[in-house]
C-alpha cells in the first residue's frame, strides 16, 4: 500500500482469536431483555391512543360474537326443515331474520371497531411526527452530522408509516381471530364435545410446527430492518455527490457502498424469507381447508354412524372447523407484523430519548464579545463505525480576544471542527467551559446565543423557500432594503436580478445556484444577522478562481470588526490573524503569529513548508501549461 506517496508493506494479517461461544443462557436472558424493551417502547409509543384501541376491541366483542349467529341459524334452519310433518314456516322465517341480524350486527360492530382504530392511528402518526419534528428541533446540531438523513427520514416516514396496521387493524383483527373461533367452538361443544374436539383437531400440529420452525425468525426481520436503514442511508449518500462523483469519474466507486448494502440486505432478505416459506408451506397444509374438510367429515361419518351426532350438527361444525384456518393465518399475521412494528416502535423511542441540549433555567445575557475557551474536553458519542471512548478534544484551552481573528489549523482529525462547533453549540463539552463574555454558552438561551454567534460553513444550505427569506432566514423582520444591502455586500445582488422573479424565486425551482453562489447567498445572510462572533469554515477550499475572489471580498466585510474563529484549510488564507491555534490529536500544541510559529520550527512550520511547496509545484504546473487553473482551484 502507499502512504504518502511512499509504497510500504502491508502488515501481515492477524489471527483472530477463536470465538467464544456466547452462553445460552446469557443469550436467553439478553433475548428477553430486548424483548421487554421493545415491549415497553411499544407501550410508550402507543400509549396516546390506547383507550380508544382498548374501545375498539370491546366493540370488536361484540361483532365476534354475532358470527357464531349465522352457523346456530344453519343448524336450526336444517333441524327445522328435517322434521318430520309439515314444515314450520314461522319457525323458519324467524330464523332467517335471526342470521339477518346477526350478519348486519357483525358488519356494524366490526365497522365501528375498524373506524375508531383508523381515527387513532391517524391521530397517533400526526402527534409522533410533531414530535419527531420537534424533537429534531431540540437536538444539538452535532447530532446530525453523525446521523445520517437516511436514517431520519426512516423515523419520521418509515417507521411511523410501519405503525398503521399495528395500531389501525392488528388488535381489532387479533381480537376478531381469538374471539370468533372461540364463540363457534363454544357452539360445537354445545353441539356435542367430541365436534368440538373434531374441529380443532389439527390446531395443535399448526401451533407446533409453527413456533418450532419460526423461533429463530426474530433475529433475521432484526438484521433486514437495519439493511434498509443501510439502504436509504447510502441512496440518500450518492444522490447528494453525484455531481461529485461524475465530475471526477468515480461513478463505479461512488456506486459501491450502495452495491455492497443491497448485497448484504439480499443475504439477509433471502435468510428471513427462506425460513418463513418453509414454515409457511408446511404449516398452511396442517391447516388447508381440504386436510380439515377431510378430517372432519371422515371422523364425523363415524360420529353420525355411532348415532352419537346428526348429519345436520356434522355440517354445522364442519362449517365452523373451516374458518378456523382464516383465524390462524390472521394471528400468525399479527405477530409477524407486530415483531416489525415493535422494532419500528424502539427507533422511534431511541430517537425520542435522544439527549436534548440542556435549557437554562436563569438564562444570562453576555456581557461583550471575547471568547474563553477552557480546558475542554470532548469525547464522540457511539455511532456506526466509531466506538464510544474516542476523545475529540482533551483540555484544549484558547482565547479570543473581543475584534481579533483566530485560525485553528491542524492535520486532519485534530479536532478542528469539533472545537469550532461547541461555540455556536452544536455539542456540549464533557467538561471545562465555552464562555462569551464571561457566560457559559449552556446559561445563554438558544435565541440569545444565536443573535451573538453566526456561521458560515462549506456546506451550504439553502432552504426551498424564496432567495429572500434565504437571505433573512437568522432575520426575519429585515426590510427589503437591508436584504439588498447585505446582497449587495455578499457580491450576490446582481445574479439574484437575473433570476426569473428576481428576489422572490424560490430555491430550487427558479433560482439554480452553484456552488460559489450559493455560497455567497449565505454570507449575505450572515451579514444581515450581523451577529458580532463569526465562526468561519473557510469558504473557498473548493471554489473556482473567480468565485473565490468575489467571496473573499465577501467574507472580508463579513470579518470586519467582528470576533472570528475560522477553520482554516489553506495557510495561506490565514497569514494574517492574529491569533494562530495549532491543533494535533484533540491538544494545542503551538499558538501565536504567523512569523513566531515559523520561527519556532513545529508542526506549524512544517505545515507551512509543506504548503508553500505544493504551493510553488501547482505554479510552475500552471506557468508550463501541465494543469489548468480551474482544475487546481477544484
Amino acid at each position: 500500500m502507499t502512504i504518502g506517496g511512499t509504497d510500504v508493506a502491508a502488515p501481515a494479517p492477524t489471527r483472530e482469536p477463536d470465538e467464544v461461544p456466547e452462553d445460552p443462557k446469557a443469550a436467553r436472558t439478553k433475548a428477553r431483555a430486548e424483548a421487554k424493551a421493545k415491549s415497553t417502547a411499544l407501550a410508550d409509543v402507543l400509549a396516546p391512543v390506547k383507550t380508544r384501541t382498548t374501545l375498539a376491541q370491546i366493540v370488536q366483542i361484540f361483532a365476534s360474537a354475532a358470527t357464531v349467529v349465522p352457523f346456530i341459524g344453519i343448524v336450526e334452519l336444517g333441524r327445522t326443515l328435517l322434521e318430520p310433518g309439515p314444515v314450520d314456516t314461522g319457525r323458519v322465517w324467524l330464523v332467517v331474520w335471526l342470521v339477518v341480524g346477526g350478519l348486519a350486527a357483525r358488519a356494524g360492530f366490526a365497522f365501528l371497531a375498524l373506524a375508531i382504530t383508523h381515527f387513532a392511528d391517524l391521530d397517533l402518526q400526526a402527534q409522533l411526527r410533531i414530535r419527531i419534528a420537534d424533537k429534531l428541533g431540540r437536538l444539538p446540531l452535532g447530532w446530525f452530522s453523525r446521523t445520517s438523513s437516511g436514517a431520519v427520514r426512516k423515523s419520521v416516514q418509515n417507521d411511523v408509516a410501519d405503525l398503521h396496521y399495528l395500531v389501525a387493524h392488528a388488535q381489532v383483527e387479533a381480537t376478531a381471530a381469538v374471539l370468533s373461533p372461540i364463540f363457534a367452538l363454544i357452539y360445537c361443544f354445545i353441539l356435542d364435545w367430541r365436534l368440538g374436539l373434531l374441529a380443532i383437531a389439527t390446531v395443535p400440529l399448526y401451533a407446533l410446527t409453527y413456533s418450532y420452525m419460526a423461533r429463530d425468525l426474530t433475529a433475521e426481520m432484526e438484521k433486514m430492518d437495519k439493511g434498509v436503514a443501510r439502504i436509504s442511508a447510502t441512496i440518500v449518500e450518492f444522490i447528494a455527490g453525484v455531481a461529485v462523483v461524475k465530475t471526477f469519474g468515480q461513478t463505479g466507486k461512488a456506486h459501491r457502498r450502495f452495491i455492497d448494502a443491497a448485497d448484504e440486505f439480499n443475504d439477509d432478505f433471502a435468510g428471513y424469507m427462506g425460513p418463513m416459506l418453509r414454515v409457511q408451506a408446511i404449516t398452511t397444509v396442517l391447516i388447508s381447508a381440504p386436510l380439515i374438510l377431510l378430517v372432519n367429515l371422515g371422523v364425523g361419518y363415524w360420529f353420525v354412524d355411532k348415532g352419537w351426532v346428526t348429519p345436520i350438527e356434522l355440517v354445522g361444525s364442519t362449517l365452523i372447523a373451516m374458518i378456523l384456518p382464516t383465524a390462524l393465518l390472521t394471528v400468525s399475521t399479527a405477530v409477524h407484523t407486530r415483531q416489525q412494528a415493535s422494532a419500528a416502535a424502539l427507533r422511534i423511542a431511541d430517537l425520542l430519548a435522544e439527549p436534548e441540549l440542556t435549557v437554562p433555567e436563569n438564562p444570562q445575557v453576555p456581557a461583550g464579545h471575547d471568547v474563553r475557551i477552557e480546558n475542554v474536553h470532548f469525547t464522540y458519542p457511539p455511532r456506526l463505525g466509531v466506538p464510544s471512548g474516542v476523545k475529540a478534544l482533551d483540555g484544549v484551552s484558547v482565547e479570543l480576544a473581543e475584534g481579533t481573528v483566530t485560525a485553528l489549523v491542524g492535520p486532519s482529525g485534530s479536532g478542528k471542527s469539533t472545537l469550532a462547533t461547541l461555540l455556536p453549540r452544536f455539542g456540549d463539552p464533557d467538561s471545562g467551559s465555552v464562555r462569551i463574555g464571561g457566560v457559559d454558552v449552556r446559561d445563554i438561551a438558544s435565541t440569545e446565543l444565536y443573535r451573538h454567534v453566526g456561521f458560515v460553513l462549506q456546506d451550504v444550505q439553502l432552504l426551498t423557500m424564496s432567495v429572500r427569506d434565504n437571505i433573512r432566514l437568522g432575520r426575519p423582520e429585515a426590510s427589503d432594503e437591508q436584504v439588498y444591502d447585505a446582497a449587495r455586500a455578499a457580491r450576490i445582488h446582481e445574479r439574484i436580478l437575473e433570476l426569473p422573479g428576481g428576489y422572490d424565486t424560490v430555491v430550487g425551482e427558479g433560482a439554480h445556484f452553484s456552488g460559489g453562489e450559493a455560497q455567497r447567498v449565505s454570507i449575505a445572510r450572515a451579514l444581515l444577522a450581523d451577529t458580532p462572533i463569526l465562526v468561519l469554515d473557510e469558504a473557498t477550499a473548493f471554489a473556482d478562481p473567480e468565485s473565490e475572489a468575489q467571496i473573499q471580498q465577501a467574507i472580508s466585510t463579513l470579518m470586519a470588526g467582528r470576533t472570528v474563529l475560522v477553520i482554516a484549510h489553506r495557510l495561506g488564507s490565514i497569514t494574517h490573524a492574529d491569533n494562530i491555534v495549532v491543533l494535533d490529536r484533540g491538544r494545542v500544541v503551538e499558538q501565536g503569529r504567523q512569523d513566531e510559529l515559523v520561527a519556532n520550527g513545529g508542526l506549524y512550520a512544517s505545515m507551512w513548508a509543506s504548503y508553500q511547496a505544493g504551493t510553488t509545484r501547482q505554479d510552475e504546473k500552471i506557468a508550463l501549461g501541465a494543469v489548468d487553473s480551474d482544475e487546481v482551484a477544484r
